[in-house]
């Protein structure tokens, strides 16, 4: 039976606008990246699910003495299951069909983690792991708030279970089972609270997930609906101002709290999480329609408010896959906010609401027992009068006798007495749909099985069936979202062809390859070689059959490096270990660096290996750690604690061994020490000089410049698409740091290579040169398109004089 889980005994409309007002800030922040701080909509979400299920459980103890917790995660699963299935499959399905194969499976893999409520862990964990914290979002991540949610009422019920419990059977029923409660939520405020505090500094990443970190806005919400009671005994008019100053205060939250700021979820989420306590606590007396506060339970936002978890669930899916299909702009703007809002409304009619309100287990029931004789009652029954006569038939009365104004009715619904059941579901999921009408309006309960016939003992043959009420109830609105939802799909086809006339954009225009541009192709200039093919996929229409395919090296990222070991902060890498080439090869080079280090290694391997002995290369380092002689912060795990001892120990190599060359490359992107100092391009390059002076060889010192950072190929590459969305511009940052290398290096009296020649022709830079992906990332060389800029690399050095 589907009862109002909210503490107060009739509709509130304001919750609903809550709800309705966080899905829009949520949805504007992702879409449009306004307002800023709508991302707290989802604290807002937790705030209003903790107090609508505690108080759908306070309410259950004080009726029953205690919780049913299989009935109540039956309740749980039947109001979330379906609508979050449906989403989950038809994002994995629609992942293979738009996104490259190494992606949609790893879309595949968080829609598994997902549908297990685990996809907050799921996430902090990539987020946290270096090769994976900048892959292209997911377009399932926001699936993180509903695994919160999940994991927290795993454990709150058999909390409350357990401290009513130990009351007295007597007490159960009363008032103290509020001040238990509120105890409870007390103590898992201030115990999360203050966990979040410290992780919210130490560890972001986990933090913003961690349902531990988290808990204490659900538990706010458990608080506020432990503390009705008292919160009934309010003036209405004090109840208005708190409403009117917690609405005042999300918009100040929504505007004000910075994403990239630190200091969230704790304490910068106490904002909304108190505003959103102000607008539920200042709503308990009064009206529960709360007519004045009209920005929340105006028509509109009551009807938004309904279908909030269904736009929640598509919201973030269908902004990811735009991305990839549509270009940026206005017309792809309002394409998204019009298709997330078309399948919220279908989802909700055809899924969320009929499986919600399924009358399983309602038939077959014992009887209703018969009515009460005079002697059970507590009252004198009058002798009984003759039946007046009926003005018209009981069929086409409209409403019940003794039905309240103002809820609404449908044929076969129960008479309001009949709505108080101990069964009350739970309250939507604060992501969920007020339209479960958990908040807003009271959920019916099948009609009331007639009386056993004298001479059958059965029900009546014409009675109506619990099914029969559901189909009449849903089938209706269901068919009408089914017929929208194929308009909507033919509309949303025809503004494509019209706007974009594909689902991609036409390509950059590039002056066509010729010889003054990219030179003729010949053996003997395998730059200008480089540069021909270079030119052909800058101005290439379609993908052509790449080997590897993108898919491939974007699966295997860095994992088919030869020298990954070498430059990991889990081993302890040694120059014997982390070289090739003769011992007794003339010619010794070191590349040492970061991760960019790391890519280009398969190209200075291929030189040794090409060079008949004579060229011993050593590759060595730390991803993520850029050798220069000041610490450049790096939240990859482990990186900052091993940084300082790998720089000494390579140092240590190159000291001891004495190489012929010392090849540094390091990422050209902008950073800050520790402590928080910025650091330009001049101090970044000053400071990798300075690390190269402890090496002792003057003159023989090259600053490799990376390859330009490139587009993200995880969000730019599909089947669907064309090569234009992967090329990318050579950005004003590189192009800084790359001035200040030459600076440097000429003033030292060592040596500044540009990648250009080898990554992009006339400042573009495509993905892929011939046959052959230039990058798995939007940095990093592929290990095969490495090993194929090899002889231009060797060229470039023997230029210099330097080999």
């Amino acid at each position: 039976m589907n009862t109002s889980t909210s503490p107060h005994p009739l509709p509130r409309h304001d919750i609903q606008g809550l709800r309705a007002l966080a899905v829009l800030a949520v949805i504007g922040a992702h879409t449009i990246g306004w307002p800023r701080g709508g991302f707290v909509g989802v604290d807002v979400f937790f705030v209003v699910s903790g107090f609508l299920i505690t108080g759908a459980l306070l309410r259950e103890i004080r009726i029953t003495g205690g919780i049913r917790i299989g009935a109540f995660f039956g309740r749980r699963a039947r109001r979330i299951l379906p609508a979050a299935l449906i989403v989950l499959v038809a994002t994995a399905a629609t992942a293979f069909a738009v996104f490259s194969r190494a992606r949609a499976e790893q879309t595949l893999v968080d829609a598994l983690w997902s549908a297990g409520f685990a996809a907050n862990v799921h996430f902090a964990a990539l987020g946290t792991d270096y090769f994976h914290a900048d892959d292209a979002v997911s377009p399932l991540q926001h699936f993180w708030s509903l695994a919160v949610e999940e994991q927290f009422y795993v454990v709150w019920p058999l909390l409350l279970l357990i401290a009513v419990a130990v009351m007295p059977p007597a007490a159960r029923r009363s008032a103290r089972t509020a001040v238990v409660v509120g105890a409870a939520a007390v103590a898992v405020l201030a115990g999360s609270f203050g966990w979040a505090l410290l992780q919210s500094d130490a560890a972001p990443v986990p933090a913003y997930f961690s349902t531990f970190t988290r808990a204490w806005e659900l538990a706010a919400g458990a608080v506020l609906a432990a503390a009705v009671p008292m919160l009934r005994r309010l003036p209405v008019g004090l109840g208005a101002a708190m409403s009117w100053l917690g609405l005042a205060g999300l918009l100040v939250a929504f505007a004000l709290i910075d994403p990239e700021a630190a200091g969230f979820p704790a304490p910068w989420a106490a904002l909304p999480v108190a505003a959103t306590a102000l607008v539920l606590a200042g709503g308990v007396p009064g009206d529960p329609r709360h007519r004045h506060l009209f920005p929340l339970t105006n028509p509109v936002s009551v009807v938004v408010g309904d279908v909030s978890f269904s736009l929640y669930l598509w919201h973030f899916p269908v902004i990811v896959f735009a991305a990839v299909l549509l270009p940026a702009g206005d017309v792809a703007t309002w394409l998204v906010l019009g298709i997330t809002g078309i399948l919220a409304v279908a989802s909700y009619h055809l899924v969320e609401q009929p499986f919600r309100h399924l009358p399983l287990g309602r038939e077959g029931r014992p009887a209703a027992p018969p009515a009460a004789t005079p002697a059970a009652t507590a009252t004198p029954v009058p002798d009984p009068a003759p039946a007046p006569v009926p003005t018209r038939p009981a069929a086409l009365s409209s409403r019940p006798a003794g039905w309240t104004p103002g809820t609404r009715y449908y044929p076969g619904m129960p008479r309001p007495q009949q709505l108080s059941s101990p069964t009350a579901d739970a309250a939507a999921p604060a992501l969920g749909a007020a339209a479960a009408l958990t908040a807003t309006r009271v959920a019916p309960r099948p009609p009331a099985a007639p009386e056993p016939s004298p001479e059958t003992g059965s029900a009546p043959a014409d009675a109506a069936s619990p099914w029969s009420a559901w189909r009449a109830r849903f089938g209706p609105p269901a068919l009408l979202a089914a017929s929208a939802l194929g308009m909507a799909a033919l509309v949303t086809v025809l503004v494509v062809q019209t706007s974009f006339g594909s689902l991609t954009a036409p390509p950059i225009a590039l002056a066509p390859p010729d010889s003054a541009g990219a030179g003729e192709v010949s053996g003997a200039d395998p730059i200008a070689a480089l540069q021909s093919e270079l030119a052909a996929a800058a101005t290439a229409t379609q993908w052509p059959d790449l080997r590897p395919s993108l898919d491939e090296v974007m699966t295997r990222s860095s994992t088919s490096n030869p020298v990954r070991d070498c430059f990991s902060p889990d081993t302890a890498p040694t120059a014997a270990g982390c070289s090739t080439g003769s011992a007794d090869a003339p010619v010794h080079i070191y590349l040492v660096g970061d991760s960019t280090a790391m890519a280009y290694a398969p190209a200075f391997r291929a030189l040794a290996d090409a060079s008949s002995g004579g060229i011993r290369v050593t590759t060595v380092g730390l991803y993520g750690c850029r050798f220069t002689d000041v610490a450049v912060q790096n939240d990859g795990a482990g990186i900052m604690a091993a940084c300082p001892q790998r720089k000494a120990d390579v140092r240590a190599m190159i000291l001891a061994d004495a190489p012929s060359l010392v090849v540094m490359s390091n990422a050209y992107t902008l950073g800050h020490t520790p402590d928080g100092t910025d650091l330009s391009a001049d101090a970044l390059l000053t400071a990798q000089e300075a690390e190269a002076a402890g090496y002792g060889l003057p003159g023989r010192i090259v600053h490799l410049a990376p390859p330009p950072e490139g587009a993200d190929l995880g969000r730019c590459y599909s089947p669907a698409g064309s090569p234009y969305a992967c090329a990318s511009a050579v950005s004003s940052t590189w192009g800084q740091m790359e001035a200040a290398a030459e600076r440097i290096a000429a003033a030292s009296g060592n040596h500044a290579v540009s990648s250009l020649p080898f990554t992009c022709w006339e400042l573009v830079c495509p993905a892929f040169a011939g046959d052959i992906p230039t990058r798995y990332d939007r940095t990093h060389l592929t290990v095969a398109y490495a090993e194929h800029i090899a002889p231009a690399l060797r060229a470039e050095l023997a230029a210099r004089g330097l080999l």
